[in-house]
Formats: C-alpha cells, structure tokens, sequence
C-alpha cells in the first residue's frame, strides 16, 4: 500500500482480514497523522468486542503465555524444508515474515476467523492445542493475514504506533482530549466496550473506582538559549535535570503503582520503591540507583529496566530511588490546579510529616540572573546530571507539553568518530534495510565494538547507507552483516559509563549517528582510551 493511504473499500468479510489490512496499512504509512487516521477509521469501522482487542494488541495489552515463537517455527518446519525455512529466515530476518511468505496452504480449511476468536481462543488453549489452532487459521489466511495473526500471537507487532499514538486515536475518534483517555486507561480492561460506547456518546464515561489511576505527565521544552533574554528570571524556579527515567508513583487504597512517563506500570521492577508508596497520593519524580546519597550512573538503572525477574542481588547491588518533583494529589485532594511553588510547599510538608525511605526531594537550586544557571549547567557533566530544569512559579500542572510553563536546559551532547562494523535489518517499515548499526572504536589495531544506533540519519542518507552495506559486506550471520571497515560514523551521545555488557567495557547513553564521514579515512577514527576520557 502506499505511504500515506486510507484503507481502501475492502472485500474483507472478518475482522481479522481488516486487522491485518490495518496493520500492513500502518507499516507502509511513515506520517503520525496517516497513522491516526488508519486507526480512527478501523475504530469506527468494526464493531465490538474485536476492536477492542485490536486496540489491546496495539497498545501491548495482550499476552498469549501458552504460545511460543518456538512452536511458530516447529509448525512452519512440519510443512516447508528445514533447509529453506532456515535460508529463507536468515535472509528474511523476521520469523513472522518468513513463515507467512513459505506457508503452504492446504484446501479444505474452515472459514477466516474473527480477531475476538483468535483472542478468546488462545487466551483459553492449552500449550499442546496451540498449534493445531495457528496450523487451521493459517490455512484460511492470506500472506498479509497470516504475518498479522502470528505477530499478534508473539506481541511484536511493530508497525510504528507506540501505546500513546493509539490513545490519541481513540481521543479522534470520540472528541475528547488525549489526557482523558490516559486518566482512565489503567482502571479499563480489553475488550474496552465501554470505553467505546464512551467515545461514541452511548455511554457514560467508565468509571475506575477505587484503582490507582495514572495522571497525564506535565512535559517541558527545549530551551533555544537565544530565547533566555526573553525570560524573566523573577519568574521561574530551577532544579537539576536528573539522569533516571520520568515516574509517577500512586497509592490509593491500599494499591500502589509506579508508572512511566507513557503511562506502562514498571512496578514490578522496583518492588523495594513500590512497596514505600504512601497511601493517598500521587507523586512526579525521577527514579535513580543511589548508593550513600550518590546517585549512581544511567547504566546502573539499565541493569534494572525492563526485567521480568528481580534477583535479591540486583536489589542489594543497584538500590532504586526516587527524587521528587511535585506533588500532583493529596489525601484525596487534586494538587495540579495550584501554582507550583505552592505544590512544592505541600510536597516539602508531605515528605517532612513521616519517614520516607527509597525517597528524597530534589532541591531548587538559588540564582538571580541567567548567567549564574550558565555556569552551573557547564558543570553538570562532571557531575553525571543531565541539565537543568526551569518551571515558571505560576505554572499549574497540566497534561502534554504546553509552551512556556517549563524548560530543558540540557547540556551539549558528546561526539566521537568510530568505524562501522555490523548492520542489521530494522523493522517494520525498515525491515527491508540495513537501519541498526554497530561501531566500533580503535584499541591499538583491532576495532572494538562500542554501540549501536538506529536514528540520527534521513531517509536519503539510510538509502545510501544500506547500498554501502550490501556492496561491503564481508561475512553474513543471520539477519547481520559484518562489513569492510572503512566508512565512518560520527556519533553523538549524552555520556558514557563502565559496562561489563561491552567488550569495550564502555556503554553510551542515547548514540546516534550525527554525521556520516564518507570523507574520513577509517584509521583516523576515535580510540577507546578517547571514549574512556569521557566516562562520568
């Protein structure tokens, strides 16, 4: 389909069939607001409960534990060569992919199913009926279907909409604003039937009762330092900008979350900060590893993000912490209509009424004039701290990121010129070029690789640069190429920190490619002992 396409008048007799037009539709559409019109469109086209679980697929609210990627490619194995299948997935790089194009299908197989069967029947089979369930329903699907169904079975859809694109079509659809559908979405369960009957004015707005909601984050801007003079200093209040991930933390009712700036609970993750959540309130903070007040680097945070499994090591070596912001809701009272320096001064009276261990405040930093937050944001780096933040005093707290109330003031990122060494295939609309790239930096002679980037470049610029892999391609491995050393990448990054996942033993913060050096020669890239300078 082509970019920017509506989904055609469609012959589609199942709402599996639309789901799988919608998400081949998605991938091939680069434009945010081509997206949102895609899922407006299969919203108000398709009736319940399926699009409401495609809303839950689309936003990462389904999980299928009795089926596994393994029995995917024991199926395709039962009807295609090994031999082929394994060249075929290797060149392909993506198993969904690459059965949906090898499967052969077999005449008699029943009729297209619905999406909500799929769903409802894998949420009910066992491990052992998994497979004769996706064999029968792969029968009766197209290539398009059939890659639908298996990326909805492995929860890798891929198709460039992040959970809060899809809230913000839902918000389209019924005419509400986008922070309304964040405000209830954690109190709502797939298929979200009445949430639809909400959008579409034949109902009222659900109801989440006593659970602990998550509150649209207030964001700030990038501060453009030409536009400082234009800013009373009077009017605004300072505090470091630290280098953690955005959290909100909720009790109520005896239940506690701790919630990204997307609105995902990450609690399970952090059981040592969930468990000293308060009851009645709801807190915007940074969370942080800290040892004896220190805060420790960004890479000792990642050692924590994303596990399914917490180990007593991991809670004794990289302790969680959280250093708060504001105040948002107070034994049941809503905070977010007052000005901020009266949220601090309730913050500062909440923190202060009892012990709160895993918390601490972030200080207001004091100045008079532009200049003295200058030369405080020099410093930052050697400090490991982002920047700064300035939040005017009069600022309520609302939803999104409005012009004005708050600023960024980051500082400058850090660059260094290493050697391209591995390209993989991306995916989604990238699946077909070679978009993530490792680099590496000198020790002596030999290359060591040091990261891994997959932005920074144009659509022009990734044209040219997967040509140069496929043309300097040296040995394959799967779905990665290594490559003739010789092209330089000029990457940028925030900082730089001690790793034992590297060979380097270094881990960038945030790399990404901001100059290709076609022009320099290889041997005059970075070395490692240069990145290890810059280690905070």
């Amino acid at each position: 389909m082509a970019p920017n396409a509506v989904l055609p008048p469609t012959a589609a007799t199942s709402s599996m069939e639309r789901f799988a037009e919608l998400l081949d539709a998605l991938i091939f559409t680069p434009s945010r607001n081509g997206k949102l019109r895609l899922m407006v469109e299969f919203f108000a086209a398709v009736g319940d409960p399926d699009r409401g679980w495609a809303l839950a697929a689309l936003t990462g609210e389904l999980a299928f534990r009795e089926a596994k990627p393994q029995q995917i490619r024991a199926l395709a194995a039962s009807r295609v060569d090994p031999e082929l299948l394994g060249w075929s997935y290797d060149f392909v790089g993506d198993l969904a992919e690459t059965v949906s194009l090898v499967w052969p299908t077999r005449p008699g197989a029943n009729r297209v199913p619905e999406l909500g069967e799929i769903v409802e029947g894998l949420a009910s089979a066992s491990r052992g009926d998994v497979g004769a369930l996706l064999e029968r329903w792969l029968d009766t699907l197209d290539a398009t279907g059939r890659w639908a169904l298996l990326k909805l079975v492995t929860g890798g859809l891929r198709v460039g909409v992040s959970a809060r694109l899809a809230k913000v079509a839902l918000a389209e659809l019924g005419n509400v604003e986008p922070a309304a559908i964040e405000e209830i979405w954690h109190g709502i369960d797939p298929p979200y039937t009445a949430l639809f009957a909400w959008l579409a004015g034949e109902g009222a707005r659900p109801e989440t009762g006593d659970r602990p909601s998550f509150h649209p984050l207030m964001l700030a801007n990038p501060l453009e330092i030409e536009d400082l003079p234009k800013l009373d200093p009077r009017d605004y209040r300072a505090e470091w900008k630290w280098d953690g991930i955005r959290v909100q933390l909720v009790g109520r009712k005896g239940e506690r979350r701790m919630y990204s700036r997307t609105g995902d609970d990450i609690g399970k993750g952090f059981p040592d900060v969930v468990e000293q959540i308060a009851e009645d309130v709801v807190l915007d903070g940074e969370l942080l590893v800290q040892r004896d007040g220190e805060v420790a680097p960004f890479n000792d945070l990642q050692q924590r993000l994303n596990r399914k499994l917490v180990t007593p090591a991991m809670l004794r070596d990289y302790p969680a912490w959280v250093r708060l912001y504001d105040i948002l809701s107070e034994g049941g009272e809503d905070l977010r209509a007052l000005p901020f320096v009266e949220r601090r001064l309730r913050l500062e009276a909440w923190y202060a009424a009892a012990v709160r261990p895993r918390f601490d405040l972030s200080p207001l930093i004091p100045f008079d004039a532009w200049n003295e937050l200058e030369a405080l944001r020099e410093g930052a780096r050697e400090r490991s701290i982002e920047g700064l933040m300035l939040k005017r005093a009069d600022s309520v707290y609302v939803a999104g990121r409005p012009k004005g109330p708050w600023f960024k003031w980051k500082r400058g990122a850090l660059t260094l010129d290493t050697v391209l060494m591995y390209a993989q295939r991306g995916h989604g609309k990238r699946s077909s070029f070679y978009s993530d790239y490792t680099f590496g930096a000198w020790r002596g002679d030999e290359l060591v690789p040091v990261g891994k980037a997959y932005s920074g470049f144009t659509d022009e610029e990734l044209l040219r640069l997967d040509k140069w892999v496929r043309n300097n391609t040296t040995n394959r491995f799967g779905p990665v190429r290594e490559v003739t050393p010789s092209l330089v990448l000029e990457i940028a990054f925030d900082s730089v920190s001690r790793s034992t996942r590297h060979k380097s033993g270094l881990a960038m913060r945030f790399p990404r490619v901001h100059r290709i050096r076609w022009d320099k020669p290889h041997r005059e890239a970075d070395t490692v002992e240069t990145l290890e300078k810059l280690l905070t």
